[in-house]
């Protein structure tokens, strides 16, 4: 016997769990999440920081519609989900081109002279700014608390999880599909494929044309600040080409070299030479040496060609739903993302404009 439900959703991170919390109202919905828990990936591992002017125009669109969410997340949780940081854009003399282009259309972002970006990252070395910025309204995201606000709204209305449930059969029969896993078989006319890196892997798996995804990893470090040096109050900083990163976390300094090494989806872990040379990139432009390594981590970032989400429904396969390609971004767009798989799925109005729904359709891409 299968379980029979409206929505499947392959995928237990933040996107899977979000669609089924906005579809579980309306429907019956099952989540199948590979892992014994969910969020373990992309999700448990992301940087957990809202930034208006991350991303294309397209992202840029859904960043701005999921802000209200995060910031009075009702049936979420019962305060804000965001908390102050800012993030400061700087730039050598040979990224200069890479900081103009990102300021090109960004919405609140202030120019700093580099006695003023010294002012607020005192670790800089201010000879080395050439031109600096900051998005003061950036803030930390309580990732955690949105996944499990996400959960508990999904379960209050009545959705399943299954974890330790990967897909390793599906069919499409009779305008139903049926996903055969480990915890059993389960059944619903509508297939979303939420599984981040594995997205492609599934697609394979149904008889679907693949879209194209490449994981890619990203690699951080949290190394100690100087003896005495309170950082809680500074913003993240990054370098306007993406040589390196750096953001405060629970008292401590999280370093990422910003990297993008294209790989096979996997629990994917850092690299020591890429870690080792983001880490001296990152020495380079401060006035503190990295002696000591606390710890250090790694994620898939995944995208499409375009690198914009694809999120609608498969052009050449009946019922199959796809929420992918997220990238980097894919917390922060969670809340519009969300909304638009039940908008989609139920067939009802977006609040997303027409052009913003095209752009992120995955018959773009074929």
């Amino acid at each position: 016997m299968s379980e029979i439900a409206d929505f499947l959703i392959i995928g237990g991170g933040i996107a899977g769990t979000g669609a089924a919390a906005r579809l579980a109202p309306e429907a019956r919905v099952t989540v199948l999440e590979m892992e014994d828990a969910l969020g373990r990936h992309a999700t448990g591992r992301s940087a957990a920081i809202f930034i208006r002017n991350y991303g294309n125009a397209t992202l840029r669109a859904l960043n701005a519609a999921s802000e209200p969410v995060l910031k009075h997340p009702e049936g979420i949780s019962d305060h804000s989900l965001l908390s102050p940081r800012g993030e400061m854009l700087i730039a050598a003399e040979d990224e200069l081109d890479h900081f103009h282009k990102y300021l090109d259309g960004a919405d609140g972002m202030e120019p700093l002279t580099a006695e003023e970006a010294v002012a607020l990252f005192p670790l800089l070395r201010k000879e080395g700014i050439a031109a600096a910025a900051i998005e003061r309204d950036a803030q930390d995201i309580d990732v955690d608390r949105l996944l499990q606000g996400f959960f508990r709204l999904a379960k209050r209305h009545g959705a399943a999880f299954v974890t330790e449930a990967p897909a390793t059969r599906i069919l499409r029969s009779g305008g139903t599909w049926r996903v055969e896993t480990p915890k059993g078989a389960f059944e619903a006319p509508v297939l979303i494929n939420a599984a981040g890196a594995w997205a492609d892997n599934v697609a394979e798996l149904a008889g679907v044309k693949k879209v194209g995804l490449q994981p890619m990893r990203r690699s951080a470090a949290i190394i100690p600040p100087p003896e005495g040096v309170d950082v809680s109050r500074w913003p993240l900083v990054a370098s306007a080409s993406e040589r390196w990163y750096a953001k405060p976390d629970a008292g401590k300094l999280m370093v990422s070299p910003a990297d993008e090494d294209p790989v096979e989806p996997h629990d994917a872990w850092a690299d020591d030479m890429v870690l080792a040379e983001g880490l001296y990139r990152f020495e380079q432009a401060v006035t503190m040496p990295v002696t000591r390594v606390e710890r250090n981590w790694a994620g898939l970032r995944s995208f499409v060609a375009d690198r914009t989400p694809v999120a609608g429904f498969a052009p050449d396969a009946d019922g199959f739903f796809w929420l992918a390609g997220q990238g980097g971004y894919g917390v922060q767009t969670a809340p519009a993302l969300s909304r638009l798989v039940a908008d989609l799925c139920l067939r009802r109005p977006s609040e997303l404009s027409d052009r913003i729904v095209t752009a992120l359709d995955p018959a773009r891409l074929f």
